[in-house]
Parts: C-alpha cells; structure tokens; sequence
C-alpha cells in the first residue's frame, strides 16, 4: 500500500507543529506589556478645534501646573510663557522658549490613549551644560539631544502602559518617539521623524 503526500510528510513540518519563531525585539516587548503592531497604524482622527489643556507634573521639582495654552484657533502667549518655565533645565533652572507643537504632540497623544490625568514629565529643556553633564555619565544620552533645543519632552501617563504611549505617539508621524520600557517613559521630540 502506498502512502499518499499527507502520509509522508513528518509530524513536526505539520501547521500545528511548526514553532514559531519570536525575534529578541518581539521578547523583550513581551516583558512589557506586550507586542506592538507591526504594521504603521493609520493617521488618527485629530481634533482640531477643541482647546487644547495640559495637566503636568514635574517629576524633579514636584511642581504642577494645568494650562489651556490653544484655544479659538491659536496658541496663548502666556500660557506658553508659563509651560516654558515649568519646563525649565531643573539642574541649572536654565530656560528657553519650547516649541509648541511639541505640546501638540504631546496633547494629541493622550486624546488617542483617553488619558484625562496629569502627565510625569521626567525631563524637557535641558541647557547644553546639562546636557553634557548627562551625556558623561548616562550612555543614553545623546550629546546633539533634542531637549537641548526645546523641542523634547521624557514623559509617563500614570496608569498607561508605555508601549500604548509609544504607539498613539507614532501614529500621529510629528517628531521623533523613543521608548524606554525598563525606565517606563517615552520620549517625545518634534525633531525629524523616526523611532528608536
């Protein structure tokens, strides 16, 4: 008697055999909470017209604030003034002017999470003297660093996973994401567009 093609085939080449293979990346995104789309995500639906409030909370200097800083079609002067202070080098107290559309960014991104809280921000503007102290002693820190121009932010959502942040933050192809799921935050930038 002779055996048909499904009868030869060995046991470990059939589908319910077969192993999948998970990439180091795929493993280590299973240790923190999870994997994220391969695929790009669509373009969200952006409001446009609501006014645009942050609630942050400055994780060095424990200082909070909540501004409406966009409202009736343009940003308010000094709602800006009062988010560029807040978001001050906390080192040196060093200030600058932050780009806005970096709190665009960072407002869309919870408006696609549903978060309503007070963001952690770990870090914002850092002088360039900051940032060289940083850089000597933390191989993570990029000497050319965005915060050094006002246009990055390292922040939380208290309560949301960091791989959700990574994923609402790249879909709206603003700036630069970065994510750091053993320090849980992510970064933020309006720098060119790319994902580390």
């Amino acid at each position: 008697m002779q055996k048909t093609a499904a009868q030869q085939k060995p046991a470990a080449q059939t589908p319910t055999a077969q192993k999948r293979t998970v990439t180091p990346q795929q493993l280590r995104a299973s240790r923190y909470g999870g994997f994220a789309p391969q695929q790009e995500l669509p373009p969200p639906e952006l409001d446009l017209a609501s006014p645009r409030t942050l609630s942050l909370v400055n994780y060095n200097t424990k200082e909070e604030i909540s501004v409406t800083y966009w409202s009736n079609g343009s940003y308010h002067r000094e709602a800006l003034n009062q988010l560029n202070h807040f978001l001050r080098d906390s080192r040196d107290s060093a200030e600058t002017e932050m780009d806005p559309l970096l709190f665009d960014v960072l407002w869309h991104t919870t408006r696609i999470v549903g978060f309503g809280g007070s963001i952690e921000v770990l870090s914002a503007y850092r002088s360039p003297t900051s940032n060289a102290w940083l850089a000597s002693v933390s191989r993570g820190v990029a000497r050319d660093s965005q915060h050094m121009n006002g246009n990055a932010m390292d922040i939380r959502f208290p309560g949301v996973a960091v791989f959700q942040i990574r994923q609402a933050a790249r879909s709206l192809n603003m700036g630069g994401v970065g994510f750091y799921p053993r320090s849980g935050f992510v970064h933020l930038d309006t720098g060119p567009v790319r994902y580390w």
